[in-house]
């Protein structure tokens, strides 16, 4: 079971790597359709759940607590704001909720971050 887990994890990862880094390539290999515009920066956005579904579900890794979403969910947050707030500054794509959105990620990425070290000083690593 934890090879099937294993290998599902890394597929799913590895797509979501694959469509932050190229996303019309990816949707034309998987669908055979074109995107451009506003949808590669969803698919980047799919690609980034995608990367963190993959290390929540990665066996082994601190199995049994609840380190393992935690980090899962840090690292969605982390590059959500970052990739959110890349696009409000280069202000290709700027909708009345961008902002709101970036704001909302920082502050649970300062939140599980804060969760995150003090679950690890706790348990003495």
């Amino acid at each position: 079971m934890n090879r099937l887990l294993a290998l599902a994890a890394a597929i799913e990862a590895g797509t979501g790597v694959a469509l932050m880094v190229d996303p019309p390539l990816v949707t034309q290999l998987l669908l055979g359709a074109e995107v451009s515009g506003a949808a590669i920066a969803v698919a980047r956005v799919g690609g980034v759940g995608l990367l963190s579904l993959g290390l929540a579900c990665w066996p082994g890794i601190d199995a049994g607590d609840a380190a393992r979403p935690r980090r899962a969910l840090l690292t969605f947050n982390v590059l959500i704001t970052l990739y959110l707030l890349f696009l409000g500054i280069r202000g290709e794509w700027v909708g009345r909720l961008l902002w709101p959105a970036v704001v909302l990620h920082a502050v649970l990425t300062v939140l599980l971050a804060r969760a995150w070290f003090q679950a690890r000083k706790a348990a003495g690593r």
